[in-house]
């Protein structure tokens, strides 16, 4: 008698195939996962985000491949003695925008990953 093998219990010819048809199934799944995730992704890449900075002196555009699309810089916000203020403005817009491109990225892939994390998306 083989190793785990019970006396007068028979091998489940059945068993494999149910378990190649679990496979397939999972397989399935997860292409279509996969489907829709490129799909979000393409809207993703689609929407933009504008945020500002020192009170609207200093507007972003960031799109969803995380490019900065646009910069305004109001004149008020020149000021030739105090570039390093408006070096921050930029920064400070700039960074929002890849913040919050990086949120709608995670709530709209957790919708299909269902909570899952899945490397490469965080």
């Amino acid at each position: 008698m083989g190793k785990g093998m019970k006396a007068g219990k028979r091998p489940n010819p059945n068993k494999g195939m149910k378990q190649a048809g679990a496979q397939a199934e999972q397989l399935r799944r997860m292409q279509e996962m996969q489907k829709r995730m490129e799909e979000i992704q393409g809207e993703i890449e689609a929407k933009e985000v504008e945020t500002t900075a020192g009170g609207g002196a200093v507007k972003v555009k960031v799109n969803g491949r995380k490019e900065i699309a646009a910069i305004e810089i109001s004149r008020d916000a020149l000021d030739p003695e105090d570039v390093e203020m408006l070096q921050d403005l930029i920064m400070v817009a700039v960074n929002e925008g890849l913040r919050q491109i990086d949120e709608i990225t995670q709530a709209e892939m957790g919708k299909v990953t269902g909570g899952l994390s899945i490397p490469g998306l965080d």
